[in-house]
């Protein structure tokens, strides 16, 4: 029976990797470290950057393997989604089968938190299903982007007594203002928050959060919207990636300090 560690890692500073994580990839035989082509490089010399600094376990192995793109074209989003998985889990059970001996155990370090819209799980369920290879897994919880975007603006994430929505950019039109007072927006390549019409929104938005070239803005929507897609734009172009999320809110906490 093969182990596999699903270890979250924080959103790029290497000080927000835990303990437990820290001890997870030691415990591990394997680390495999994707590559995602020259472009997002950046992505993967992180993860290596974690390695070198807490991975003391001199006998790892350290197995690289190449991550497709998703295909667009032709294809419904949640296809196109689907074939992807796909795809990845095709080669998870290679990488497996060629790297990974009955007894051992291997790691992914996935950026953010694995449960939050993150597909390592849903991959490795579906190398589980196929029953081509023995294998376990667990979840090790890191920092997410939702934390690391309040705590740089210095902001709580609800409001009291009220809950918060977490969507992506292709529904939040189906969702405020209306659904929450605070919607949380990840996965956004179309910057949907420039869409919203509404004078009483807010926006705290932030890219690249927790490392050295971290970005946040924050204001009225309708005032610094366009500062934010301009932001993007050169950033992306900049980096030849982006990760960013941001929340938007509508309305105030009561003052019960009268």
């Amino acid at each position: 029976m093969r182990q596999i560690h699903i270890v979250g890692i924080g959103t790029g500073n290497p000080e927000h990797v835990t303990v437990q994580a820290i001890n997870a990839l030691n415990a591990a035989n394997v680390i495999f470290i994707p590559s995602k082509g020259a472009a997002k490089a950046e992505l993967a010399d992180v993860r290596k950057d974690i390695c070198e600094r807490y991975v003391t376990n001199n006998a790892i192995r350290f197995i690289g393997y190449d991550v497709p793109s998703r295909r667009t074209a032709d294809r419904s989003y949640v296809q196109g989604v689907d074939e992807w998985h796909e795809e990845i889990s095709a080669i998870y059970e290679r990488l497996f089968l060629d790297h990974l001996a009955d007894n051992e155990s291997a790691a992914f370090l996935v950026w953010g938190d694995p449960g939050l819209y993150d597909s390592t799980l849903r991959i490795i369920e579906r190398v589980v299903a196929r029953r081509k290879v023995a294998l376990d897994y667990n979840i090790i919880p890191g920092i997410t982007s939702i934390q690391a975007l309040t705590a740089s603006h210095r902001i709580p994430l609800n409001l009291v007594g009220k809950p918060v929505q977490v969507t992506t950019g292709r529904r939040l039109a189906e969702s405020f203002p209306g659904v929450a007072e605070t919607a949380v927006v990840m996965l956004d390549g179309e910057q949907a928050f420039s869409k919203i019409d509404d004078p009483d929104a807010y926006i705290y938005w932030g890219a690249y959060l927790g490392t050295k070239d971290e970005i946040i803005i924050a204001g009225r929507l309708a005032d610094v919207s366009e500062r934010i897609v301009s932001t993007r734009e050169e950033a992306r172009a900049r980096h030849g990636w982006i990760m960013d999320i941001y929340l938007l809110r509508k309305g105030q906490d009561f003052d019960d300090r009268t």
